[in-house]
């Protein structure tokens, strides 16, 4: 499957180089320390300001679906992350007809047209 590169710009650019680096973060608001995904500057719940912290990669699999009126099939998935945030995502590294909710899951990094290292997730 051909990953296109995500547009990288000063908000995001501490998460893209991190996952260049194999760590997969989240933000959390210095203000409500709600933890959040996709990283951003500002908190989606208060407003306030955000940093990065790591996440372990783990999680439960929480919805999904799969594209199969493609040449390659892939599956879309939300990710409930040990940490509590969901995230949207592709599982990748699978067979697609042996995915169930609930099932464990862990982080992989693919990479994408431009070199960025994008975030994705395989059964545990």
């Amino acid at each position: 499957m051909k990953i296109p590169s995500p547009p990288v710009n000063p908000e995001n650019k501490a998460f893209f180089d991190a996952a260049r680096e194999g760590r997969f973060m989240l933000g959390t608001c210095t203000t409500c320390q709600a933890v959040h995904y996709y990283p951003r500057a500002a908190c989606p719940f208060c407003g306030g300001k955000t940093e990065l912290i790591p996440a372990k990669g783990n999680g439960t699999l929480y919805s999904y679906s799969v594209m199969r009126r493609v040449a390659d099939p892939y599956a879309i998935a939300y990710v409930t992350l040990d940490e509590g945030v969901t995230v949207l995502t592709n599982l990748v590294d699978c067979d697609l007809d042996r995915l169930r909710i609930g099932s464990a899951v862990r982080l992989v990094f693919k990479a994408a047209e431009g070199g960025e290292m994008i975030p994705m997730f395989t059964p545990a």
